[in-house]
């Protein structure tokens, strides 16, 4: 939109009363006015590396969704109390006057049957569901007083991926990217990987840059076939005829920007550019067959696959190519009960060893490249899972949990925060947080401090407002920093 057009549109009667004393004359200046006047010009290249607001933690970021949330109580949060009063009716001071996805009436309430141990120096409880996280359990930062204002997938996870739970808002990879640009100008500053087979809840809004421009939002690879879809040279094109191509809307675009001095024209052409050098490295880092047999047995991968797997020894890769933001999207963490891949037991050990296995391998890789400590890590879900078993299950051979907003696990490593803690506490039975709460803006808050960004200063004006991924919430959780 001309800028000229888009002042006008912005303008209120309040605007008009307020200026209008200038006469006309003040209005025949606006017309003589170039567009430039009313909006910033955006750089050739909007993905060079820029400083942030202070020394940063972490240079970069690896996010990994466990989608449809796993049950913390099961893997982090041991209560023993929970165990004992398995079977019980649910004390109603619990559940009256809330709402459950799937869940009415007086549920039973469910401890784990999962055996709890403490590992490490720091004696942090996990259970045998992740076996090959006992080894790091002094590198993890584990948050047992999550909560958030969602109880359904979708709204869930674009809060915490966007701040905001309907669609339209920049997701927290589009904010890093936007603030801190790409250290490698021949790949995407912001990644997604996404395994299971399965899109997240939020869809691609989930890894949008909303209202920013686009060349701020994720790209989605692939680990199997081609890595970007519609990125290499159609039939009949070869390389040169590409170039050419490219030039020529290079100067039609470039004529645009000249006249209407929009940025999103300028992010085209930066992107038809990254376009342009991506066919060419995106196949190679994404190219795992680079890799020793015995890091691909370390992480589980194969080659040629696609899975959680594979995209762990990607991020990997990534990371160490200067991607800015690896996002990895892993489908199947929804433990209603509905079928056996879904209970507690064996179906929850068997989705945790695609997971924990390759998770462990990543951190391990990461240590031994020097990327660990400048890397932050982050893994979990959009929200917990009932201390109660789910209604529409309860009666069947299968155990599950509904979905539950009030208190949850969430975990981070490396990236400048402490290893071997566990912050905030829930009661008895995992009902509610008795200690230190952290809502999913703090969080956000929490990483971009990370970053090196004041989270209330990194912002974007649209539609006459300045927006930023916390909204107008959320506070740093100072402990949560080495």
């Amino acid at each position: 939109m001309n800028p000229l057009t888009e002042k006008i549109q912005l303008d209120t009667r309040r605007h008009f009363l307020r200026n209008c004393g200038m006469g006309l004359g003040a209005g025949a200046l606006a017309h003589l006015l170039t567009p430039e006047a009313f909006a910033l010009k955006a750089p050739q290249n909007p993905l060079l590396p820029r400083k942030p607001h202070f020394s940063e933690k972490a240079k970069r970021v690896i996010y990994i969704h466990l989608t449809g949330s796993p049950p913390h109580l099961d893997m982090w949060d041991y209560k023993p109390e929970l165990v004992k009063r398995t079977d019980q009716d649910c004390p109603d001071e619990f559940v009256k006057g809330k709402m459950f996805a799937f869940t009415s009436g007086t549920p039973k309430l469910m401890g784990t049957p999962r055996t709890f141990k403490q590992y490490g120096k720091s004696g942090m409880w996990m259970s045998d569901a992740i076996p090959n996280f006992h080894d790091h359990a002094d590198d993890f930062c584990v948050i047992k007083s999550m909560h958030t204002d969602q109880f359904n997938h979708a709204p869930a996870e674009l809060f915490v991926h966007t701040g905001f739970p309907l669609p339209g808002r920049p997701s927290f990879g589009a904010w890093t990217t936007y603030g801190l640009g790409s250290e490698n100008q021949d790949l995407p500053g912001y990644m997604v990987l996404i395994s299971s087979g399965t899109q997240p809840n939020g869809g691609k809004n989930s890894y949008s840059a909303g209202f920013i421009p686009s060349v701020y939002q994720g790209v989605q690879c692939r680990s199997k076939g081609d890595p970007v879809l519609y990125v290499s040279d159609p039939p009949g094109m070869n390389r040169g005829l590409r170039r050419a191509s490219l030039d020529a809307l290079k100067d039609l675009n470039q004529k645009a920007s000249e006249k209407f001095a929009h940025p999103e024209t300028l992010t085209r052409i930066a992107q038809y550019e990254l376009a342009y050098r991506m066919q060419t490295s995106v196949p190679d880092v994404m190219d795992i067959s680079k890799e020793s047999q015995k890091t691909l047995d370390a992480y589980g991968a194969q080659i040629g696959g696609a899975s959680l797997a594979n995209n762990c020894l990607l991020a990997r890769r990534l990371a160490e190519k200067g991607v800015r933001f690896v996002q990895l999207f892993d489908w199947g963490w929804d433990y209603h009960g509905t079928n056996p891949k879904e209970d507690i037991r064996d179906g929850l050990t068997k989705k945790c060893a695609t997971m924990d296995k390759p998770i462990s391998a990543l951190i391990k890789d990461l240590k031994e490249r020097g990327l660990f400590d400048e890397t932050l890590i982050i893994i979990g879900g959009e929200f917990g899972r009932t201390p109660f078993r789910e209604g529409r299950t309860s009666k069947g051979k299968v155990l599950g949990r509904d979905h539950f907003p009030d208190c949850y696990t969430m975990i981070m490593a490396g990236g400048g925060v402490k290893g071997g803690y566990v912050y905030g506490e829930s009661d008895d039975l995992g009902f509610s947080v008795t200690k230190d709460p952290v809502h999913v803006h703090d969080l956000q808050a929490t990483w971009m401090h990370l970053l090196g960004f004041d989270h209330e200063q990194l912002t974007y004006r649209f539609q006459g407002r300045d927006y930023r991924l916390t909204d107008v919430h959320g506070h740093v959780v100072k402990d949560l920093i080495a």
